[in-house]
C-alpha cells in the first residue's frame, strides 16, 4: 500500500503502481493500472495534479511538494499542508454540502488526496478571461462563504468542538505564513521576490510611501493572525474556483486555517474586481461593456447572497456560544439587531481584506493571469493602477462602500480613471 512507503514524489510513470493497490482509487478508474492514462495537470504554484483516467472513471491526484514549485528547492514548505487541506475538504462537505470536491482517499505520509474529478469544469480564471458567464456564479459563492463561516465559528459548532479544531489548524504554521508575507507585508515594501509591472512604478512608489496605509493593512493583519472565529478556505480566488456555464466547485483549501469571517468572501470580491478591470484588453470594444456589468452583477450577488444566507442560519443554526437564544429569543428579545451589527462588520473587514487582495495580485509574488496575460505592458500597467488605486479606497474607507451601490459607482469611477 502506498501509506506504507516513506514519501516519493509521484511521477506519470509510477503513479499506477504506487495506487493500483488502493481499492477506493482502484474501484472508481477500473481497468488494470498498467493501462491506466494518467497526465500531470498542475499549473499552480506549490503540488503535482495528475488526472488519472481508466476503464470505468477518472479521478484527480494531487500530492504536495516539499517546495513551493514555482519557486523551487529553495523554498522549502513542508508536506503536512496537504494534511490540513484534507481536514478542510472533509469540513467544507459537512458545511457546505456539494461545492467542494469529494475526497475518495487520503494518504497522510505521502501528502496525497485522491477526489473527485470535476468535469467538464475549467478553472473560473479562464473562463473569465475569455469572456464567459456563469449561472449564479456569485449568488453560489456568498452562499458557501456565508455557510463556511456560520458552520465553522461558535455560533453554530460546539464550543470543545470548536477550540479542538482551532487546536488542529494551529499546526499549520507554514502556509498562513506565507499569506502573512505575500499577502500583507510584502506588497508594501521591495520585498526579494516582489515583481510588478515596470511602467506601474510611479504608482507603487507613491502606494509604499503612505504610512497610513500601511498601519491599516497591519491592524487587518492583527486581526488575521488573531482572529479564530472560523475556519477558512484561505485562498479562495479564481483559480481555486471551477465552473461550467451553470455549475459553480471550489476546490484548493490548502491554505485553510481559522481566521477572520470577512476573509475568503474578501479574497473572492477582489478576484472578481481583477477581472473587471483587465477586460479592457480582452474584450472587443462591443462586448467590454456588457461583460464588465456583469462581474459588477456577480460582486453584489455574492454580498447580497452571503447576508442572505448567513440570516437565515442565524435564525435556524444558531445554537453555539455566541448570541444565544436564552438571551434573546427566549427573553422576548429579537437578535436582529445583533445580527445586522455583525454582517456590518464582516462586509467592511471583507472590503478591506478585498483592497488588499487587489495590491498582492500585481505587487507581490504570485500574479493573478487576468493582468499578467496582457502583453502590451503599458496597458496592462494602466489597468492594473486603476486596480490598485481602488484598493487602496477601500484599505483606508471601507465603511463608505458597505452599501453596495456605492461600491458599484467607485468601481466604474476607477474603470475610467487615466492614471498612467
Amino acid at each position: 500500500m502506498a501509506n506504507e512507503q516513506t514519501y516519493q514524489a509521484l511521477g506519470v510513470d509510477t503513479l499506477g503502481q504506487r495506487l493500483g493497490g488502493v481499492e477506493a482509487v482502484a474501484s472508481r478508474v477500473g481497468g488494470n493500472p498498467a493501462e491506466w492514462h494518467i497526465r500531470e495537470v498542475g499549473d499552480g504554484n506549490l503540488n503535482l495534479v495528475f488526472i488519472v483516467t481508466g476503464s470505468t472513471g477518472s479521478v484527480v491526484v494531487k500530492q504536495a511538494l516539499p517546495y513551493v514549485r514555482m519557486v523551487g528547492e529553495s523554498w522549502p514548505l513542508p508536506l503536512y499542508r496537504a494534511h490540513f487541506e484534507y481536514y478542510a475538504l472533509v469540513r467544507q462537505a459537512k458545511r457546505a454540502p456539494g461545492v467542494a470536491p469529494e475526497v475518495y482517499y487520503f494518504d497522510k505520509p505521502q501528502a496525497l488526496i485522491v477526489m473527485e474529478y470535476l468535469h467538464p469544469h475549467v478553472i473560473l480564471r479562464r473562463k473569465l478571461i475569455s469572456g464567459e458567464r456563469v449561472a449564479e456564479l456569485g449568488a453560489t459563492l456568498g452562499e458557501f462563504c456565508a455557510r463556511t463561516a456560520f458552520r465553522g465559528s461558535e455560533l453554530s459548532m460546539a464550543s470543545p468542538d470548536k477550540k479542538a479544531d482551532v487546536g488542529l489548524f494551529s499546526g499549520n504554521v507554514a502556509i498562513p505564513a506565507i499569506t502573512e508575507s505575500l499577502v500583507f507585508t510584502d506588497p508594501y515594501y521591495g520585498a526579494e521576490m516582489n515583481r510588478h509591472t515596470p511602467e506601474l512604478s510611479p504608482v507603487v512608489d507613491e502606494l509604499r510611501r503612505n504610512a497610513r496605509l500601511k498601519a491599516k493593512v497591519q491592524r487587518l493583519l492583527m486581526k488575521f493572525t488573531a482572529n479564530t472565529e472560523t475556519m477558512l478556505h484561505g485562498d479562495l480566488h479564481s483559480g481555486s474556483i471551477m465552473a461550467t456555464d451553470t455549475s459553480v466547485r471550489v476546490i484548493d483549501p490548502e491554505f485553510s486555517q481559522y481566521g477572520p469571517m470577512a476573509f475568503d468572501l474578501g479574497m473572492a470580491v477582489a478576484n472578481f474586481f481583477m477581472a473587471y478591470f483587465s477586460q479592457p484588453a480582452h474584450r472587443a470594444a462591443s462586448d467590454l461593456d456588457a461583460y464588465q456589468a456583469w462581474i459588477l452583477e456577480v460582486i453584489t450577488d455574492c454580498f447580497t447572497r452571503f447576508d442572505e444566507e448567513f440570516r437565515h442560519l442565524w435564525q435556524t443554526e444558531r445554537t453555539g456560544i455566541l448570541f444565544p437564544r436564552a438571551l434573546f429569543e427566549e427573553q422576548g428579545n429579537s437578535a436582529d439587531d445583533a445580527c445586522d451589527a455583525l454582517l456590518e462588520e464582516i462586509r467592511e473587514d471583507a472590503l478591506a481584506y478585498c483592497g488588499i487582495e487587489m495590491h498582492r495580485r500585481v505587487l507581490s509574488l504570485a500574479h493573478n493571469a487576468d493582468f499578467e496575460e496582457i502583453e502590451d505592458t503599458a496597458l496592462r500597467a494602466k489597468l492594473e493602477a486603476r486596480n490598485v488605486l481602488m484598493g487602496q479606497v477601500l484599505i483606508m474607507e471601507p465603511q463608505a462602500y458597505c452599501d453596495l451601490n456605492a461600491l458599484v459607482a467607485l468601481a466604474k469611477a476607477y474603470n475610467q480613471k487615466s492614471v498612467l
